[in-house]
């Protein structure tokens, strides 16, 4: 059996006059190139992060409310997974670049959007099953 994980990554912005929301949705790589370990000791390596974000494109788009509610909370509508060859390709030559799944929702219910306002929900929050593997420390 798969073991459950959850990772939260701030909101980096909000609109309010058309209640969206945007941020990472996880990193892989930091800006110093570093694999980031999450707060359970999780790393998703980009390749990982890449197929699942595909997954959830094709078969949810849908927004979840603490990992309980996902029904009418809201929708998907941007999803990018930053490589370093996808930001060479789009011209983006930064040396601490960081590799991850970028992401926008748009929220229609009205109770998650006054969390988002008011600051209770402040990040994305995924969430998902993987079989571990033990990770070498460096």
């Amino acid at each position: 059996m798969a073991d459950r994980w959850t990772r939260e990554i701030e909101i980096k912005k909000v609109d309010e006059d058309q209640h969206t929301v945007f941020g990472w949705a996880s990193v892989s790589v930091d800006k110093n190139g570093e694999i980031v370990t999450d707060l359970q000791g999780d790393q998703i390596a980009s390749e990982v992060l890449e197929k699942t974000a595909y997954e959830f494109v094709i078969h949810s788009r849908r927004a979840g409310d603490a990992h309980e509610r996902s029904r009418g909370i809201g929708t998907l509508i941007e999803s990018a997974m930053i490589t370093k060859e996808k930001a060479q390709a789009m011209g983006i030559q930064d040396e601490k670049f960081q590799e991850g799944w970028w992401i926008g929702f748009k929220i229609d219910d009205a109770d998650v959007w006054a969390k988002v306002k008011g600051g209770k929900y402040a990040a994305f929050s995924i969430g998902g099953r993987g079989k571990r593997s033990p990770v070498e420390p460096k």
